[in-house]
């Protein structure tokens, strides 16, 4: 990495088929795939290969710009050639499974393809002025800084707009040592030619599941695909992974991680969500149902996002997936979130 370098830190439309490099979906009972054995093998660098040419006519995300990022040219993303990172370092605020001891080693990748209008990133997520530019050298050595530091996992947040330069960093990292889970830390909003690439690659899966109704994603995201695509990824990441893995000491190795943020007058939705993970994916997937949201960004154009939820929206939340079936909830310290959103 150039030392020069200064980070911020805080304390479907069928491809075809020689794009894919026959990265298929691998079968429930075939031997799991790994980014080392991947990379040993060739496959990572084939893999490589075919993300950064689908940069030439940009189709990674759901928004499917059809942009040339690899001249320099952008779209919603806001994101060329090159990711940028607004910051890195441990991070204690997510999920314990993630947290451990020494903290989740967390990448804020500036940019967004989704933009939601409550965004509390939305200073890093929109414009292309945020973070710094990295190439795959440099992400590579922050991922072997965040596991020098002793962190239990590589965090990647908001990746999917730069599915194709996280993957050119691997190599290089695998090379250096890496040995940590890759956490890809998502909106949901994927498109299944970005999942496949990543097949046996991304060791936990932590995508939101933002919006129920087409409705709704369009009035708060300018997504009204948002609920089709985030169905249709959290299927087929879940039969990538599986349910969550823990190791002995609790830390997550492997599967799949959701979130849920609780929206003002939206707990229908939010138990038609909880209704499809608990349905169609598992009734032992992780969930976290988050009661922290609070207007911000562009929030305020919209009457009813002009509060807080209260105490007993969240409450009805919970009580809805214990009511479904759904077992692993995540333990925030809901004595102090319950006396805040009654406040």
């Amino acid at each position: 990495m150039d030392t020069g370098t200064v980070f911020v830190r805080y304390t479907v439309r069928r491809l075809p088929r020689n794009l894919l490099f026959n990265v298929a979906l691998r079968e429930p009972d075939e031997i799991p795939m790994d980014a080392k054995t991947l990379h040993t093998s060739g496959q990572l660098e084939r893999r490589v290969e075919s993300a950064r040419r689908l940069l030439g006519r940009c189709i990674l995300c759901p928004r499917r710009c059809r942009v040339n990022r690899l001249a320099g040219e952008t779209g919603l993303c806001a994101t060329g050639l090159r990711a940028r990172v607004a910051s890195y370092g441990p991070h204690f605020g997510e999920e314990q499974p993630l947290v451990g001891t020494h903290g989740s080693g967390t990448i804020f990748l500036a940019g967004c393809s989704l933009h939601c209008c409550f965004c509390q990133n939305d200073d890093i997520s929109r414009g292309s002025d945020a973070g710094q530019e990295v190439d795959a050298t440099d992400l590579a050595a922050i991922m072997l800084e965040l596991q020098a530091m002793g962190c239990h996992n590589i965090n990647l947040v908001t990746p999917s707009h730069v599915v194709a330069q996280i993957l050119a960093a691997l190599p290089p990292a695998i090379e250096g040592g890496l040995d940590l889970p890759l956490v890809y830390n998502c909106s949901g909003y994927e498109s299944t030619v970005a999942l496949t690439l990543l097949d046996g690659i991304i060791d936990i899966y932590m995508p939101d599941f933002k919006f129920w109704r087409p409705e709704t994603a369009a009035r708060y995201a300018n997504a009204p695909d948002y609920p089709e695509r985030a169905r249709e990824a959290l299927v087929r990441m879940h039969r990538q992974v599986g349910d969550l893995a823990l190791d002995s000491n609790g830390y997550a190795r492997s599967g799949l991680l959701i979130r849920h943020l609780l929206m003002p007058d939206m707990i229908a939705e939010t138990e038609q969500i909880l209704h499809f993970i608990a349905t169609r994916l598992s009734a032992h997937t992780y969930v976290n149902i988050m009661g922290q949201y609070h207007p911000c960004a562009s929030a305020n154009q919209f009457e009813e996002l002009r509060r807080t939820i209260t105490g007993a929206e969240y409450r009805q939340a919970l009580e809805a997936a214990r009511a479904m079936g759904l077992t692993r909830l995540d333990q925030p310290d809901l004595s102090r979130l319950l006396r805040r959103l009654q406040r």
